[in-house]
């Protein structure tokens, strides 16, 4: 089974044995991150194709090479705002995705920032052992080591066996979430959903994702972009949104720590300067 990977756009990415074997089109034409960060102008299948060969060689993804500790990429990404929560006492612990291990619950701050601050939309992995031998000798438990199987609920159940209750969980759908909370009131926990890769959800799926989770990263969704009512938001181009009082205050939580000036202030949201939006919305 390849390694299979949105990104840059929502282009769906194949990768085998270290390679890339095929790249989609993308569904976008700038990103805002991606100038910031890579310089990358306008998105095209070479481009997509370059940044997925300069991530395998940069930091090993999906290979046994890979680098299960890495540095803050964003001030506020859904990785970093998980990493904080944990070092800072909020969450007992987490349940994110892993190229090369599928779904993994972790307690390790510096573990859930190198899995996860700089991966996309991961559709599906295989089992790499270097990796998941990595992410144990860093103490995250690997959900299917076998099949490296990407399921949030079971990671949620997993979590809850192991005796953790502040559980924060990567999602990517409605239904994900809806499950999740089923299980947060039949087990008595207390559960951070916190929603990524939200570019080209339809209008109804955005209104019951938005009943579910506590934050949710605006990716290029319109329907998000238009629907959303947060509490709080950090970021004008691709931003994070707090929808619950938790949420607000782990994404404050996360604030005390980005070492660049901030600047906090009350008006109306979402701000979402045109210019600054990535194009097209989806």
């Amino acid at each position: 089974m390849p390694h299979v990977m949105e990104i840059l756009g929502m282009t769906r990415v194949v990768v085998k044995d270290g390679k890339v074997v095929e790249v989609g089109e993308p569904q976008l034409q700038w990103c805002p991150l991606f100038e910031k960060a890579r310089g990358v102008k306008q998105i095209t299948s070479e481009e997509v194709r370059k940044n997925m060969e300069f991530r395998i060689r940069d930091f090993g993804l999906f290979t046994a090479q890979r680098k299960l500790e890495m540095d803050v990429f964003v001030g506020f990404g859904a990785s970093e705002v998980m990493m904080t929560g944990l070092s800072r006492g909020l969450l007992d612990a987490t349940v994110t995705v892993c190229d090369g291990a599928g779904t993994v619950i972790t307690a390790n701050p510096k573990l859930v920032q190198g899995m996860g601050a700089r991966i996309s939309g991961l559709v599906e992995t295989e089992p790499i052992p270097e990796v998941i031998a990595g992410i144990e000798q860093r103490n995250g438990i690997v959900l299917d080591p076998q099949h490296a199987g990407i399921d949030p609920v079971k990671g949620v159940k997993k979590a809850a066996q192991m005796g953790h209750r502040k559980i924060a969980v990567s999602v990517i759908d409605a239904m994900t979430a809806s499950r999740i909370r089923e299980l947060e009131s039949a087990h008595n926990l207390d559960i951070y959903i916190i929603a990524a890769h939200t570019t080209g959800l339809s209008r109804e799926n955005t209104c019951e994702l938005l009943k579910h989770v506590d934050i949710v990263t605006a990716c290029a969704s319109k329907n998000l972009r238009e629907l959303i009512k947060p509490i709080a938001q950090v970021g004008t181009a691709v931003p994070l949104f707090a929808i619950t009082q938790k949420g607000k205050e782990l994404l404050l939580e996360r604030a005390k720590e980005v070492e660049s000036p901030l600047l906090v202030n009350t008006m109306p949201l979402p701000v979402l300067p045109e210019k600054k939006q990535p194009r097209e919305l989806r």
